[in-house]
């Protein structure tokens, strides 16, 4: 069965948060210092290669957003009653 233009099988980059690029970074240098002696110079350096990929996607990728705003406070003003409100509550 053939795949259709746009399918996910395609060869297209997998997008991955940031969390998942920190987390296989690391995965990855761990791998490297376990690497024994005998392993293929092949393998050792498409490790390398992936490392310095992932390294510099992280150097690229803009920071995650903050949650709060500068003075510390919410972003929305909290619920309640307002000042012009009338006495009695809608219904």
């Amino acid at each position: 069965m053939r795949s259709y233009e746009g399918q996910l099988s395609d060869n297209r980059p997998i997008k991955r948060t940031r969390e998942e690029k920190q987390r296989q970074l690391a995965e990855l240098e761990q791998q490297r210092a376990a690497l024994k002696q005998y392993t293929s110079p092949a393998l050792r350096e498409a490790i390398d290669k992936r490392i310095r990929e992932l390294k510099e996607e992280l150097s690229r990728a803009p920071e995650p957003r903050r949650e709060r705003r500068e003075d510390g406070g919410p972003r929305r003003r909290p619920r309640g009653r307002r000042e012009n409100a009338p006495g009695t509550p809608r219904r």
